[in-house]
């Protein structure tokens, strides 16, 4: 399975990005998708997951601002990030909890991550 994240760049304070995140390869079935962020310096965290079924959870920091989606039927992720705040500045990282066969577990995979630079 392989991710291929994009949409990442340089953008002023207040402006708009849209992050994508497609997973292609051996796919039975998706569950969780989600985008975690990397700021210079520190760990990775949470930014928001959305679930199969559409249920959503985001990082109080981005509330209000930032919105997960997900096409199915495009084994896709969206991010859409409104607002921006130079603290918004960092990798952004998308995951993913893939089933490859019927019968298998659940795995987790990781893009590769894209840059996101917000300017004041």
């Amino acid at each position: 399975v392989q991710l291929q994240a994009s949409g990442g760049g340089l953008v002023q304070a207040g402006g708009s990005l849209r992050l994508s995140c497609a997973a292609s390869g051996n796919i039975f079935r998706i569950d969780d998708m989600g985008w975690y962020r990397q700021a210079p310096g520190k760990q990775r965290d949470l930014v928001a997951t959305i679930s199969s079924g559409g249920s959503t959870n985001s990082a109080d920091s981005v509330k209000g601002r930032f919105t997960i989606s997900r096409d199915d039927a495009k084994n896709t992720v969206y991010l859409q990030m409104n607002s921006l705040k130079p603290e918004d500045t960092g990798v952004y990282f998308c995951n993913v909890q893939v089933r490859t066969r019927w019968y298998d577990g659940w795995n987790t995979y990781w893009g590769q991550g894209t840059l996101v630079t917000v300017s004041s």
